[in-house]
């Protein structure tokens, strides 16, 4: 009886660290939510991974983890002995994709690419914007502008909901922080006001050097109640109807988000702000400059004057009808 026992956990300890035979690597495997243990094992069986079935269930069950399993996409590279292969699907060590959100998206454009992400559950498909607000749980009247910028890692199969809640918190958490930071001088009578200028200055920087330079020129405007006369305003305003060419009569045209007609800021934002913009909005260099223009470099010109400005304008922006710089 004795010697039947050491052999038995001899061969125990032999399967526990043998590698199991694996058909081909690497292999792709996934486990739904709320799959039990042996419909796992079959999963993993018909993927080529031979677990030796009741050995390794046996091994789950001793080890007190057969009801552990932890669903989502799986990924091995090499094979795995039946130790090392519990303690993958016990920890949920699933294989994860990615998805950049980039600064200056707008929400439409960002759920393109949530749309377009193959490794994401789409569950805000048919939502419109304001049951995808509320699916995220935002206090704010529109999402516009409200999800922060960065690179997003999740699990394969995860719901796009969730990836944009983390996105909501995100712009949360960082805006709070910039917001108790801000130059007690900015004009801002909210938050959410310091968001849409961000956006603006996020849309309007050629240059990220001068970031700080374009907010700051653009608070100078809002201080004195001048209009902020941003293209970038007019483009959003124009939604799917832009064609790439911005005319003098967009300009003319009234509208919520034309800052050549209306003064003060638009009522939302128009874009979703990175960081570097959150900043310099709510810490705008100390300038005197009023106007700025392209000089088609990527950088800009910036004076203190109307006449200065109609200067640069003349000299950096000598191009026939149809509006692309910036005023």
């Amino acid at each position: 009886m004795v010697l039947a026992v050491a052999a038995l956990w001899l061969y125990v300890a032999w399967y526990a660290s043998t590698p199991l035979p694996t058909r081909t690597l690497p292999v792709e495997v996934e486990i739904p939510k709320g799959t039990h243990f042996r419909d796992a094992v079959a999963i993993l069986e018909r993927a080529g991974i031979d677990t030796g079935g009741l050995q390794f269930e046996g091994l789950a069950r001793a080890l007190g983890r057969a009801h552990a399993i932890k669903a989502g996409s799986y990924e091995f590279t090499r094979a795995l002995t039946p130790l090392e292969l519990l303690d993958k699907l016990t920890r949920g060590d699933v294989r994860q994709a990615e998805l950049r959100v980039v600064e200056g998206w707008t929400l439409r454009q960002l759920r393109q690419a949530l749309d377009a992400s193959a490794d994401l559950r789409h569950d805000s498909v048919g939502m419109d914007d304001e049951a995808l607000r509320a699916a995220i749980g935002a206090d704010e009247a529109r999402l516009e502008g409200l999800l922060f910028p960065d690179t997003y890692l999740f699990a394969k199969g995860s719901s796009d909901i969730a990836v944009l809640k983390r996105a909501y918190r995100a712009m949360k958490r960082h805006l709070a922080a910039e917001w108790a930071a801000r130059d007690p001088r900015v004009p801002y009578q909210s938050p959410y006001e310091a968001v849409i200028m961000a956006s603006i200055v996020e849309k309007e920087t050629g240059k990220s050097a001068e970031r700080d330079m374009i907010a700051g020129a653009l608070v100078n405007r809002l201080r004195i109640g001048m209009r902020l006369q941003a293209d970038p305003t007019v483009i959003y305003g124009l939604g799917e109807a832009f064609n790439g060419n911005l005319k003098k009569i967009h300009l003319q045209t009234d509208g919520p988000y034309n800052t050549y007609t209306r003064a003060g800021l638009p009522p939302t934002p128009i874009a979703l702000p990175g960081l570097a913009s959150l900043r310099a909005a709510l810490r705008p260099a100390q300038t005197d400059a009023l106007y700025y223009v392209a000089r088609g470099d990527g950088s800009s010109k910036f004076s203190r004057t109307l006449e200065e400005h109609n200067r640069a304008v003349n000299r950096f922006q000598r191009q026939p009808p149809g509006r692309k710089a910036t005023p």
